[in-house]
């Protein structure tokens, strides 16, 4: 059962408490959090609203959590407490099956920008590789009858559906009006019993060909002698190095420098080698890369140690910037890793716009 509110007004002497009246109408409470969603969770972005499902019915409100999980929000209305539990069940039954991609469009449908953008905005840090793979139902109403909270607390309870409610008390004072919000079910206990529909269709296919690497500019190697020489590479342990050798020939590499952006794209044409046996053309010859001329800094620090030694990747240059004309926008993806799969189309267009490649 959930706990009753009550409101007091404690100003001067008197001690009065404020009576709650419903509100009016569904229709009146759905505006105001139209207005302001995070009345009911500030750690939402809406998707959209009166989202069409294939089955010919509309969800009130789709939204996104930080995690990237789904939430299905369905407003009671004048629904019966049978109704509105199997629609908000169908609902999910529909939602679960939205592959990342597909969330991706719905919102751009909807909102007419991108996720990706948004989502980091919202939250400050980048769209999850993975969207979807769990979701929650969420029943708002303006009043909870006993029959509902009777089949929600059962399912919760004895199946563990990540189902839960949440009602609102309207307050009157004088000129002053106060909403109040109750949840049934603790929201905790209802995110720890979220449906995992996890599969392969909730993360963004890879094209097989585009890769990110991230190239530390500093102390131990210089982004002028890369650009220079044709080579990208990582070092000072097997974790930094490691990653590396899943780049192949023809691969399409987007070199990053972290915490500035995106400088450069190339293709891969010779795979990781340890940097005391890598070669470069020079004047129609192969030279080592190591006696050529490099900026002086630690670039050549562990040569007979193939644990810590440098690692190069050679690469022909298609676009290659200075630091200075790094390029970063929202939404682009990032990861820690020396070289990783790009599997963000967001990412790609946004790339291949702004290197013209």
């Amino acid at each position: 059962m959930p706990i009753e509110v009550g409101i007091w007004n404690v100003t001067g002497a008197n001690i009065n408490r404020l009576n709650f009246s419903r509100i009016e109408s569904e229709t009146k409470l759905e505006t105001i959090l139209q207005r302001d969603f995070s009345i009911i969770d500030e750690n939402v972005l809406i998707l959209g609203r009166q989202i069409a499902t294939s089955h010919g019915k509309y969800i009130d409100i789709l939204g996104v959590t930080a995690d990237g999980e789904l939430a299905i929000y369905e407003l009671k209305k004048h629904q019966t407490p049978r109704e509105v539990v199997a629609q908000a069940i169908d609902y999910a039954s529909w939602a679960q099956s939205l592959s990342y991609d597909a969330v991706i469009d719905l919102y751009e449908e909807k909102n007419g920008n991108s996720l990706e953008e948004a989502f980091e905005t919202k939250f400050g840090y980048p769209l999850p590789e993975e969207l979807n793979n769990s979701h929650q139902m969420i029943i708002i109403c303006a009043e909870l009858d006993p029959a509902t909270e009777r089949i929600i607390q059962y399912l919760s309870s004895n199946y563990d559906v990540p189902i839960n409610a949440v009602y609102f008390r309207f307050f009157k004072e004088n000129d002053n009006e106060y909403l109040t919000r109750t949840w049934l079910i603790d929201p905790s206990i209802t995110e720890e019993k979220m449906i995992s529909t996890q599969n392969d269709k909730k993360k963004e296919t890879w094209n097989k060909r585009d890769f990110v690497v991230n190239f530390e500019d500093g102390i131990h190697r210089s982004w002028n002698d890369a650009r220079k020489y044709g080579y990208i590479s990582a070092g000072n342990g097997k974790w930094f190095s490691q990653t590396l050798h899943n780049l192949f020939v023809g691969a399409r590499v987007f070199c990053m420098i972290p915490g500035k952006g995106y400088v450069g794209v190339g293709i891969v044409t010779h795979k990781a080698v340890p940097l005391k046996d890598a070669f470069i053309e020079s004047q129609n010859d192969n030279k080592r890369l190591i006696d050529c001329k490099l900026t002086d800094n630690n670039f050549k620090h562990d040569l007979d140690d193939l644990e810590k030694c440098e690692y190069v990747v050679k690469v022909e240059w298609l676009k290659k910037n200075p630091i200075e004309q790094a390029y970063w926008t929202k939404g682009l993806r990032a990861n820690q890793n020396s070289a990783y799969k790009l599997t963000s189309q967001f990412t790609i267009d946004k790339l291949e716009e702004f290197f013209g490649v």
